[in-house]
């Protein structure tokens, strides 16, 4: 039996023109590599974890924010295992911990035929956003995404940094 062919994903859970504009040149790379990995796996969800693993490929500031030592090396060997079994428990369900309630952002979380945006990597989004827009800079940074991450404890990107024991501290 054939897998099926995933189709490009076309559009973000938060709106492009937001994406375009409040979030860093880096930030805004790391939303185009999670949804890029999220495809080249054949994941029909971009998660937590999808957004955790781009963040620190992309950002130095994340990975530091993370500690020293060889935390950073065991969360991306954590994170490339799911792609061969570690996370196939994932597959075909939702993540949504439903751990933090957030304003949600007008606009849908489908991004094309292929899938759609978890529900809790949509909130980290928006959550740095919001912790952006609270401390008065007009552009979300990765820390700002790796505390959004943090915030919900029950998102994958959170079990991966706990099963890597990385759980950031005071990430911003």
């Amino acid at each position: 039996m054939q897998s099926p062919v995933p189709r490009p994903l076309r559009r973000s859970a938060v709106p492009r023109a937001v994406v375009d504009t409040r979030l860093t040149p880096e930030l805004a790379s790391v939303v185009s590599g999670a949804r890029r990995r999220a495809l080249r796996v054949g994941d029909r969800q971009i998660d937590t974890a999808h957004l955790l693993h781009s963040l620190l490929e992309v950002d130095p500031d994340a990975r530091a924010a993370l500690g020293p030592g060889p935390r950073v090396a065991r969360v991306l060997g954590y994170l490339a295992q799911r792609a061969i079994g570690y996370g196939r428990r994932w597959r075909g369900s939702v993540e949504d911990s439903g751990a933090v309630p957030v304003v949600r952002l007008p606009g849908p979380r489908t991004v094309g035929g292929a899938g759609t945006w978890s529900p809790s990597a949509a909130d980290a989004v928006e959550g740095a956003l919001a912790r952006a827009a609270r401390r008065g800079a007009g552009r979300a940074t990765g820390v700002d995404l790796l505390d959004a991450l943090a915030a919900d404890p029950g998102c994958r990107a959170m079990e991966v940094l706990r099963r890597a024991g990385a759980e950031p501290g005071g990430a911003g």
